[in-house]
């Protein structure tokens, strides 16, 4: 079971795609199959957790040959910073099912099949330990992500918001090729940890202008995908246009990932000179991002531009190049996609009631929907970091950590925090609590139904949970964090908060 479950997990999303495929296009079988499939992997991802050894490295490992020539292999596996997200991707994947149940009535068993194809590339991408395998999943999540902003988005600009992000990501995944080849040519392997032991002292040999050039096609191909300004010109047209359940795909899970994995772990030393650049990036993506957030009138503009701000709160924690800032980054990487899914999902919720995501025509909506009014506020309280709700744990962790390294720019960063407050509670008193709007005084449409419930109230309990009891996801965190920062020489140049406390 140990060796086979991540394959199963994996390859099982494929066989179902092809399934919906093959099902009625009329009624609700794709829905139900879907969903049906998506809770069973769930509960069979929970077998990592359940059985993860936290004195050892990666585990459920799977490593065969599968091309010999290039050698290229089947070598799978999960650690501290991956096994979370694997959990991750198969708790959402099923809400993603229920807030679609409605909304997607055209075409229905090609989207349930080109989610589950996503499912399998994501969890592709968080377990592959050979670069051309993690290259095959990376590629492959682009494709179903475009197609379904292309052919379900909510406007005529879809096809124009589809072909947007697909150039920009791949373009971008060319460039990360080239950087794997050239590793290649090198060392002669495409083994992740095979490829840690041999880049050691690289970065000042022969080889060091090489290697700055490949760690930066990386880090360009990644950069795109969280995004990280100013590389974001597609999340505004792409989230704004993606159904819901894309949205909770989009929220940067697997470029943020990335950079841990494969552009830190593979290149210390050239991240940690770049670090100072990508900080100032992602403080400029904060206050950026929160500042257009806040001018927005449109809700879905206003959640693409809060993104940009959040993951950019995450690349700063990645490359503070501290313990607690790492690990705070990995931890908000699942808090932020679990309330930002929330908020992703109530904000359809609230289209398929009044049919405008304009905050011009709407207000006064906790009247007529009470109970959606009070999932929206804790949502939103969550968003924003409130104690005792998983987010504030993450960026707590992160400010403490960027501080040690990066005062200025932290200090610059807390205005971000400041600003989400403003923007998310002004978005909650003009749409719930201002004066009633004509069209929303018209209507009287049924409150939060029990699909909707089964879908919403996991995260908010999740968001609760992983407040008060961080403790419990944070042991495998931080031992993940780190034996992947040991194993590719990167603590070398991590500053822990002894050393941070003896140097001011």
């Amino acid at each position: 079971m140990n060796a086979s479950i991540l394959t199963w997990l994996t390859f099982l999303p494929v066989a179902g795609a092809v399934v919906v495929l093959l099902l009625p296009g009329r009624g609700r079988a794709p829905q139900v199959f879907s969903l049906l499939l998506t809770l069973f992997l769930f509960v069979l991802a929970l077998h990592l957790p359940a059985h993860f050894n936290y004195a050892a490295g990666f585990q459920f490992e799977l490593n065969v040959p599968w091309i010999s020539n290039p050698a290229i292999r089947y070598h799978v596996g999960v650690d501290g910073l991956s096994m979370w997200l694997v959990v991750l991707v198969s708790f959402l994947a099923p809400l993603g099912v229920l807030i679609s149940w409605r909304s997607i009535q055209d075409r229905k068993r090609e989207f349930y099949a080109l989610l589950l194809l996503q499912q399998t590339a994501m969890y592709g991408v968080f377990i592959a330990l050979d670069l051309i395998l993690y290259y095959a999943f990376w590629e492959l999540s682009i494709v179903p992500l475009a197609l379904m902003i292309g052919m379900y988005g909510r406007t005529s600009g879809s096809r124009r918001a589809a072909i947007k992000f697909f150039l920009y990501a791949f373009i971008s995944s060319a460039l990360l090729l080239v950087g794997m080849i050239w590793l290649y040519s090198q060392t002669g392997t495409f083994d992740f940890v095979a490829l840690q032991h041999q880049l050691h002292g690289w970065n000042t040999g022969a080889h060091a202008t090489g290697l700055w050039f490949a760690s930066l096609a990386f880090l360009l191909a990644f950069a795109v995908k969280v995004p990280i300004f100013p590389l974001h010109g597609w999340l505004r047209d792409g989230l704004s246009e993606a159904p819901t359940a894309v949205m909770m795909i989009l929220a940067g899970k697997l470029g943020l990932y990335s950079l841990l994995r494969w552009h830190i772990g593979l290149f210390p030393v050239e991240a940690a000179h770049i670090a100072p650049l990508m900080v100032a990036l992602a403080v400029i993506g904060i206050l950026y991002g929160a500042l257009l957030a806040l001018v927005q009138t449109d809700l879905k503009y206003l959640a693409a531009y809060a993104t940009l701000s959040a993951v950019s709160f995450v690349v700063l924690g990645i490359y503070s190049f501290t313990l607690s800032g790492m690990a705070g980054a990995t931890y908000q990487i699942l808090n932020e996609s679990i309330s930002a899914s929330a908020f992703f999902m109530l904000l359809a919720i609230l289209y398929e009631r009044y049919g405008t995501f304009d905050m011009g025509r709407l207000g006064g909506v906790a009247a007529k929907m009470p109970q959606l009014a009070t999932l929206f506020v804790i949502t939103t309280l969550a968003l924003i970091g409130l104690p005792s709700l998983g987010n504030f744990v993450g960026e707590f962790l992160i400010l403490s950590g960027s501080f040690q390294t990066y005062a200025s720019w932290t200090a610059a960063a807390t205005v971000g925090v400041i600003l989400s407050v403003a923007y998310m509670l002004w978005m909650v008193q003009r749409v719930f609590y201002g004066a009633q709007a004509a069209g929303v005084a018209a209507l009287t449409p049924p409150d939060v139904n029990w699909r909707e419930r089964a879908a919403i109230w996991p995260t908010i309990a999740l968001m609760i949970v992983m407040g008060v009891a961080s403790v419990f996801w944070m042991r495998a965190i931080n031992v993940g964090v780190v034996s992947s920062m040991v194993s590719s020489g990167t603590h070398a140049h991590i500053v822990s908060s002894s050393e941070a406390a003896s140097t001011r």
